[in-house]
């Protein structure tokens, strides 16, 4: 009877085991078959990879002890792959033109209260804005206002990409909006920009879907919750060409809003003489007859309208070379002296000839009026 009892108790054990080991067995095969199957698995490596790497610039030079990735949740991860070095902002004040009083307000705003921090201590009402709004007609600067600002400041940058914050799984977009947050929070000193905000942070109404109202409400509460800590040195900053589609609570949380206008003619010069300072130019060529005659141009399509006006010396310099390669005979060289001969300087004929193309172009869509001269 005790040899009985003896061998059940042995059975039952090895039982146990058994099942405990097929169960490891299958739990490690089940997740090893939805990894594989997940599309989004390759993704959130490269992600994890570039936020390691991100990470470790970052701690480079810094006081801050580095933030190690294991510390990070996943989500945290996937908004960590949006991080933008200071350093690989190629953008600067001396980049904008036009828009002195807007870049000393900011200066005044954002920058000096983050970088001056210790001065601002025993002062609530000088710390830095928890939101910025930088509104106006597309082409103007918002995006470069926005660049500038982070490299000169010297915060880390989020650019948040409004992509990433929308998952097909129930509940996953509110875990990356809150994920923003916390990772913001954890590198601050840190500037969150979100480009066309209006698309993510529009007016919320009764036809919204749940997922995309309860994402809303996520990412208003954490974002509102940052108030309530003092030394938290967190910013979003938004920009967007239609404010007025804004939900008014987005708006409340974005008390620092600029207007980026469309140029004037003093700032559409100061605009092209950025842009032609360091190109070859004709003696012929007057700036103040372009910036004159581009009214309605934003700082965009004025950076285009040179592009054009250069691509056309290049148009005809291989129009030339090729005109004297038909003309020789023999066989073709490659020496140098076959290309001994420079790109011509640009003229005001390439720049008028590019005006009239881009006038021709914004009629047609509207952008401009008809009008029967476009000189």
């Amino acid at each position: 009877m005790m040899a009985d009892q003896s061998f059940s108790r042995s059975e039952l054990i090895g039982l146990v085991l058994r099942l405990t080991l097929v169960s490891a067995v299958t739990f490690i095969s089940i997740k090893w078959i939805m990894n594989q199957v997940d599309p989004t698995n390759k993704s959130k490596k490269k992600a994890k990879q570039r936020a390691q790497e991100q990470l470790k610039r970052l701690a480079e030079g810094s006081k801050q002890a580095p933030l190690s990735v294991d510390k990070l949740t996943d989500y945290e991860l996937m908004i960590a792959a949006h991080l933008v070095h200071p350093e690989d902002i190629k953008v600067g004040w001396n980049d904008i033109a036009g828009l002195e009083s807007l870049i000393q307000d900011l200066r005044e705003t954002v920058i000096l209260p983050i970088q001056k921090k210790e001065l601002f201590l025993d002062s609530q009402l000088t710390q830095p804005p928890k939101g910025v709004l930088l509104h106006g007609p597309p082409g103007c600067g918002k995006t470069l206002i926005a660049k500038a600002t982070a490299k000169e400041a010297g915060t880390r940058f989020i650019n948040l990409d409004v992509s990433i914050l929308t998952d097909k799984w129930y509940g996953e977009s509110q875990k990356l909006a809150a994920a923003v947050f916390t990772l913001a929070v954890k590198l601050q000193p840190c500037i969150i920009f979100i480009d066309e905000i209006d698309s993510l942070l529009r007016a919320r109404n009764s036809t919204d879907h749940e997922a995309t109202a309860m994402m809303k409400a996520q990412f208003m509460s954490f974002w509102d919750g940052l108030i309530t800590d003092s030394n938290c040195t967190v910013i979003v900053m938004g920009a967007t060409n239609r404010p007025q589609d804004l939900d008014r609570a987005i708006l409340r949380r974005m008390p620092a809003a600029f207007h980026v206008p469309m140029p004037t003619m003093a700032q559409r010069l100061q605009i092209l003489s950025l842009i032609l300072q360091n190109e070859p130019t004709a003696d012929d060529v007057n700036i103040s007859e372009v910036a004159k005659a581009t009214d309605g141009f934003s700082g965009s399509d004025l950076r285009e309208l040179c592009r054009n006006a250069s691509v056309y010396r290049v148009r005809d310099y291989i129009r030339q070379n090729n005109d004297d390669r038909r003309s020789t005979t023999g066989t073709y060289t490659d020496s140098e002296d076959e290309f001994h001969d420079a790109l011509r300087p640009i003229t005001m004929d390439d720049l008028v000839s590019s005006m009239k193309k881009m006038k021709e172009s914004k009629v047609h869509c509207g952008i401009l009026p008809v009008r029967l001269d476009l000189d």
